[in-house]
Order: structure tokens, then C-alpha cells, then sequence
């Protein structure tokens, strides 16, 4: 008699088949810069707070946080995108190169700068530190024609050896509709159409999408990953706690985007997988619903859920596996990674839940 694989040991051989895949990113690339301050007293000038500054760091963020969580799992990760030519740039290629990142593919951009996230973070000794304000530098144009000739040419060669495309849009311009059709123009080719997909040319590998403003616009599209905010905007609805409704949304993309895959994240209440002629899957957020921290980790989903459909897992399985990457990094402070073994051991920790409806 065959036993039948357990749910978490089929999981289990996806996370450690992920050192053999390889996954190309085409992304705005963003630099998270964080300024940690003490608080020392009260202005005199203004009733605001005096800072004494005590540390600053600069992390990979946007598409770039992508590609560090990738890596991190383990995965072989050639991301295409685009820094200007400032400190922040070459702080994100070094720490890229610091991971054996290959960086052929991120362009400098003379007169762009790069999209940098300034958070100023306050705290007293032995203390958490809290957000005060965030400061954006953002470039003032998207990049030229060349440019986006540059990064189409850079994704179709490197989709030639890679067995997944992630997107993340964030809509400074490396990323758009255009760019991407452009790269995939060579890469299509044939399969047998289905009842699901009648007829129609498709890419041989997953191409899943992460867009913040324009989710609608892009075609031929694998899978996506938009929070529930992102879909309310999309389709102009509300969804709030109605499952029903939820369901209707999440079909409603999936039929005019023609996906494969829909995985949408709903923070506390955890995510919803939709695949095909399938019931949506609803999946509580693992770990606890008291976070620390949010910033980046749609990055960390999308990065996970990726690269589990390019280890060949259905979209479930993919699901669940960004569940517990999503649970493990909102707990982390600032913008933050999942490491592979780290997914191991929340898998060990607790198997897979779905909840009923």
C-alpha cells in the first residue's frame, strides 16, 4: 500500500528544493534607510522632539527587498532594475554583492536618483522604537526609452536560464506593463489549450506580479499578489469582513487578468489562495495576530510564493508557504528577510491550517 505524503512533508521537499531553482526579478529598486535617534529633550524652537542621533542603516526595499528575500531562502536570484548613481545605489549593489548577487542587470542611472524610504525612528535606551515620520526621495520622471530597452534586453536574457519571473511594480518606472511585454516578446511559446485557458500563447515558466496602482494593466500574467486594499482599488468595491464578497473579487481578477493563481494578503485575517475552478483557500495568519512591524513584507510573500510555484508547487502549496514567511517577518523589525531554515522550522512548528466556510 502507498502511503500518501503528509501536506507538510510534500511542503517540506519544496523548501529544500529551493537552491536548484532560479528566479528573475524585474523591479524598482529601493533603498529602506533607517535614522534611529534618541530622544534627548524638547525643542525650544518648536514643540517637537530632539533626536541624538545613534545609528543609521540602509536596506534593500521595493523590488530590491524581493531579490534579498529570495537569496535568502536560498534561491538563485538575477534581479534587473535600475539605481542612480548616489550613495544609496551603490549601498544596494554592495550589499547585493555582499550576497553573491549578480548585479549585471541593475543599470545607474546619471541623472535618476534612487528611490530611497527615509524613516526616522525615536526611542529611549532599552526601549522600541517608534516611527515618526517617513521622508520619500523619488525621481522626478520615469526612465527614458534607452532605458527601458535596457531592462527589457537584461529580463529576456536572463529568462532564458531562470524557472520564474517575479514583477514588483512600485510604480517608479522599472517595471511597467510595457517594459515587461517587451521582454517577454521572445519567450512565448504554445502549450495545448485547456478548458481554463481556451487557446491563447502563454509563457513556459510562472510570471507572478506585485503592483501597486495598475494590477489591471498587465497581461499575461502567471499569478498576482495584491493586498485587499490593492483589490478594492482595483475593482472600485469595498470588501471589508464579507467572505462572499471577497470570494467575488478575487474570481473577478482572476478572470480579467486570466491567472493561473491568485493569492490576496488581508494582514491580520491571514491570506485567500484562488486557483482556477477551485474553492478559494482561506488561510490564518500564522504566528499570531500581534505584529511588529508590516514594512516590506509583501516583499517577503511574493518572493516565497514565487519561488515555491517555480519548485513546481500547485498554488496552495505556495500559499501556505508564504503564510509562514509572511507571519515570521511582520514579527522582525524594519524591513526584513526569511531565511530557508527558518521556514523549516515554522513547518515543524506547526502544520499547515485552512479555515472553513
Amino acid at each position: 500500500m502507498t502511503r500518501t505524503p503528509k501536506p507538510a512533508d510534500r511542503l517540506r521537499k519544496i523548501i529544500q528544493s529551493f537552491p536548484r531553482i532560479t528566479v528573475t526579478v524585474l523591479g524598482d529598486m529601493v533603498a529602506d534607510e533607517f535614522v534611529f535617534g534618541e530622544i534627548s529633550r524638547v525643542s525650544r524652537e518648536a514643540p517637537v522632539l530632539i533626536l541624538r542621533h545613534r545609528e543609521r542603516t540602509v536596506v534593500p526595499g521595493g523590488g530590491a527587498n524581493a531579490v534579498n528575500n529570495l537569496a535568502e531562502l536560498g534561491v538563485n536570484v538575477l534581479p534587473v532594475g535600475i539605481v542612480g548613481n548616489d550613495e544609496p545605489g551603490r549601498l544596494l549593489l554592495r550589499s547585493f554583492r555582499h550576497k553573491h548577487i549578480p548585479v549585471t542587470g541593475i543599470f545607474k542611472h546619471k541623472s535618476l536618483a534612487t528611490v530611497t524610504k527615509t524613516r526616522i525612528l525615536a526611542g529611549m535606551p532599552h526601549t522600541w522604537r517608534q516611527q515618526v515620520v517617513r521622508i520619500d526621495r523619488e525621481p522626478d520622471a520615469e526612465p527614458d526609452r534607452h532605458m527601458a530597452r535596457e531592462l527589457a534586453l537584461a529580463t529576456r536574457e536572463y529568462l532564458r536560464a531562470s524557472d520564474a519571473l517575479l514583477v514588483s511594480d512600485y510604480g517608479y518606472g522599472a517595471a511597467t506593463p510595457q517594459i515587461l511585454n517587451a521582454a517577454r516578446e521572445r519567450r512565448r511559446t504554445p502549450r495545448p489549450s485547456s478548458p481554463s485557458k481556451p487557446g491563447g500563447i502563454y509563457d513556459s515558466i510562472p510570471t507572478v506580479l506585485d503592483s501597486r496602482h495598475r494590477m489591471l494593466e498587465f497581461s499575461g500574467i502567471t499569478a498576482a499578489t495584491p493586498n485587499e486594499a490593492e483589490v478594492e482599488e482595483a475593482l472600485a468595491t469595498k470588501i471589508g469582513q464579507d467572505w462572499s464578497r471577497l470570494c467575488s473579487a478575487g474570481s473577478d481578477i482572476i478572470t480579467r487578468m486570466n491567472l493561473n493563481s491568485l493569492l490576496i494578503t488581508r494582514g491580520r485575517d491571514g491570506m485567500v489562495a484562488f486557483s482556477g475552478k477551485h474553492k478559494p483557500v482561506d488561510i490564518p495568519i500564522f504566528g499570531g495576530d500581534q505584529v511588529s512591524d508590516v514594512t516590506g513584507a509583501g516583499d517577503t510573500v511574493i518572493a516565497t510564493f514565487t519561488a515555491a510555484l517555480a519548485a513546481g508547487a500547485n498554488t496552495e502549496e505556495a500559499a501556505h508557504l508564504a503564510n509562514y514567511a509572511g507571519g515570521i517577518v511582520v514579527m522582525k523589525r524594519g524591513t526584513a528577510t526569511v531565511s530557508q531554515q527558518e521556514l523549516l522550522e515554522a513547518l515543524e512548528k506547526s502544520p499547515p491550517q485552512t479555515r472553513a466556510h
